[in-house]
């Protein structure tokens, strides 16, 4: 997982030949006015948009998540969003089965720890990253950008 700032983008480029794209993308897109929606950014890349408000922890771990086909980059654009995470091999009671075609897989774990971000912060999670988010009070607009591996 990597937790920054959009300023230090450019310092992550080199982890994934789609992040200059993907975050060319966000310094590109007047994200404060964009509509809620999903859009393909590149081929491998999707991004997704949303307007909500934030969840209690108890709703949020309902959906304690990982992906083995995509990152996340997952980027606060207004509020403050709570983020519950756990490594992956820490995880010891799933719940269900993996979900290819949805690229998911639920634990019934607890997060090791929570962090915040707001405007302009992002977290990376890679498959190896359980996260719960949107946890918080108030509107949290995001942007999740999802990286084909």
């Amino acid at each position: 997982m990597i937790i920054d700032t959009i300023q230090n983008a450019h310092k992550y480029f080199s982890v994934h030949p789609l992040f200059a794209k993907a975050f060319e993308y966000i310094q590109q897109t007047d994200l404060a006015n964009a509509a809620d929606g999903k859009s393909d950014i590149a081929e491998g890349l999707k991004a997704i948009i949303s307007n909500a408000p934030g969840k209690t922890k108890e709703t949020s771990l309902q959906k304690f998540e990982c992906h083995n086909k995509n990152i996340d980059i997952q980027l606060c654009i207004k509020g403050v969003e709570t983020i519950g995470w756990k490594p992956r091999e820490k995880c010891v009671t799933p719940k269900g089965e993996y979900n290819d075609e949805k690229d998911v897989l639920f634990y019934d774990d607890a997060p090791d720890m929570y962090f915040q971000l707001t405007d302009g912060q992002f977290a990376i999670f890679f498959p190896e990253d359980v996260h719960a988010p949107m946890i918080g009070e108030g509107e949290i607009k995001k942007l999740v950008i999802k990286v084909k591996i």
